[in-house]
């Protein structure tokens, strides 16, 4: 009997290569291309674990019988949730408030079975940035990765020069906490099929 397909439901480039990392090779990826809009008073752990499980409950919905998984990732600073930037003076407002001091990365992760169970996972990481000086701004800023990304910045990328340390799941910075994805999968019988081979 063949495994259940997995379908990743994110457009993230980033959440494909984790996978990969670890041997996962989504069979599809289908976006599930919603509003991510904070709604009034939501806090930023609420938001990443509602937005994960609508972005799998969405694509479930044109995959009966497979496994897919949904996640999001929510930089805050206190309870305040910061944007993945489009325009320069965007990115900027967030590093300004990063510089110098430490925030949360929270990360949702949502599995819908093949029998349309669903289980989640909600993970948070501590992340502290040195104080940027102007040049680190100017540098940073001209670089352009920090566009579309949460927060302003990608760990992974040119940013790991600017930050002090992490406490917790590094891989949930970067957009996908890999240990609690893998045991989430295994957990509700996902087999991977020949992944490794790929």
């Amino acid at each position: 009997m063949s495994a259940a397909p997995l379908v990743l439901a994110s457009a993230s480039p980033r959440r494909l290569e984790l996978l990969r990392q670890i041997g996962i090779v989504p069979d599809s990826v289908d976006p599930a291309d919603l509003d991510e809009t904070p709604r009034r008073g939501e806090l930023p752990p609420s938001l990443a674990l509602r937005l994960a499980i609508e972005k799998a409950q969405t694509v479930a919905a044109r995959h009966a019988g497979a496994f897919v998984l949904g996640a999001d990732t929510v930089v805050a600073c206190g309870r305040r949730i910061l944007p993945k930037p489009e325009d320069e003076a965007s990115a900027r407002r967030c590093l300004s408030l990063l510089s110098g001091r430490r925030h949360r990365v929270h990360g949702g992760v949502a599995l819908i079975d093949p029998s349309g169970r669903l289980s989640t996972r909600r993970v948070v990481s501590l992340v502290a940035f040195k104080r940027l000086s102007a040049e680190e701004f100017a540098d940073y800023l001209a670089g352009g990765e920090w566009r579309g990304k949460a927060g302003g910045y990608a760990i992974q990328g040119r940013a790991a020069a600017l930050i002090r340390w992490v406490s917790g799941s590094y891989s949930n910075v970067v957009g996908l906490p890999l240990f609690e994805t893998a045991q989430l999968l295994a957990g509700r019988g996902y087999r991977r099929a020949c992944a490794a081979s790929s």
